[in-house]
């Protein structure tokens, strides 16, 4: 299977007005022909990490981190990724992504340098949104999006990605 990613445009200010120029109509037709073909999570989370790295622009990180340990003192596991290097573990609830996966909610962070405890693993990031994946109504993973760009996540960001990740939950729930 394969897709053309040239076909995903994005103008400099990330703002998609219309269906043309707006990347998840087109993200989601091609994650959701990507989950129908693996009911494997660790595949479907390599596969939609290269789907969002190549398919969005201005990204420098895009990566899952895995709900691990004791359900008492859970931690986040780094999971497939696009994109440098990164921290191996980071604490429940510490962090941009700790903090979505204890609150069970997105996160959408204009400036990572103010975001108090904030943990950088690249210095280039600024901006940041996490959102929390869920297995029968449970946190199990966090999806990550770094970009190099301070405020370079919008609404309609956060709702495409959230679809996104509605649809990986869906195809596991359903497994």
């Amino acid at each position: 299977m394969s897709f053309d990613l040239t076909a995903v445009p994005g103008p400099a200010d990330h703002s998609y007005p219309d269906s043309e120029v707006n990347p998840y109509p087109l993200l989601l037709r091609q994650a959701q022909a990507l989950l129908d073909d693996c009911s494997d999570l660790i595949a479907q989370m390599a596969n939609l990490s290269a789907l969002l790295y190549h398919g969005l622009p201005d990204l420098n990180w895009v990566g899952f981190y895995r709900r691990q340990g004791p359900a008492e003192q859970p931690v986040l596991v780094l999971g497939p990724f696009q994109g440098k290097v990164a921290c191996v573990e980071i604490p429940w609830g510490k962090g941009v992504c700790g903090t979505a996966a204890a609150t069970n909610s997105t996160q959408r962070v204009a400036d990572v340098h103010a975001f108090a405890g904030h943990i950088a693993c690249d210095a280039a990031s600024e901006s940041e949104i996490v959102m929390p994946v869920r297995l029968n109504g449970q946190v199990i993973a966090v999806l990550d999006i770094d970009s190099p760009i301070k405020d370079r996540f919008t609404a309609q960001d956060q709702q495409g990605l959230e679809q996104l990740v509605a649809l990986l939950e869906a195809r596991q729930n359903a497994v």
